[in-house]
């Protein structure tokens, strides 16, 4: 079956093409729920609810773009609502309250890093950080759109990134601090 076809029996509520929907998509999609919350049993549940939306929803699926970005949409917003809904987002601070925040992030540093380094680092931020971080550079959402799905003002998404770009800036330091103290002990 291809997934066009694999879509069309989920419409008509067909349990085996949703097994076979959910067995394609819920490792990708639990790694989205992974990257907006850090305990993996509410990460589980997020996906479960995910996909519950999924197969409630699918008929809104008219097939204009990807099926795979549609999908992701409903476990981004999963993931924010629960987010929302449990108060761990705090976005109170505004760009215009710091002054001259530059973002001087080394983008080099992190092409010597494993993706699993990375994901642990982006996982340390906090809650609100590294939502914004997750919209912005891995969802690939603008601040106007990010201000809108958080309804925050677009400044306060700027200042969190740029926030969540140092501290994974020193995060990455100190990580390849340590890997360089074993090399050199070696």
């Amino acid at each position: 079956m291809d997934e066009q076809e694999v879509i069309a029996r989920c419409k008509k509520k067909d349990p085996l093409s949703q097994q076979v929907l959910y067995s394609a998509y819920a490792p990708k999609m639990q790694s989205v729920c992974c990257r907006y919350v850090n305990d993996p049993d509410t990460a589980k549940d997020l996906l479960q609810d995910g996909f519950v939306k999924v197969f409630t929803k699918i008929d809104t699926y008219a097939g204009d773009g990807s099926f795979a970005g549609w999908i992701r949409r409903i476990f981004v917003t999963t993931s924010l609502e629960y987010l929302r809904q449990n108060d761990s987002m705090k976005f109170n601070v505004s760009i215009d309250e710091n002054e001259n925040i530059e973002d001087e992030f080394n983008i080099s540093v992190i092409s010597q890093l494993t993706a699993e380094d990375l994901l642990a680092c982006i996982a340390k931020l906090p809650s609100g950080y590294r939502t914004v971080f997750n919209l912005y550079a891995i969802e690939g959402y603008s601040h106007s759109e990010i201000a809108k799905l958080l309804k925050i003002k677009e400044s306060s998404s700027q200042s969190q990134l740029v926030r969540a770009r140092r501290i994974l800036q020193r995060n990455v330091q100190s990580i390849m601090g340590q890997d360089y103290a074993r090399q050199g002990s070696r």
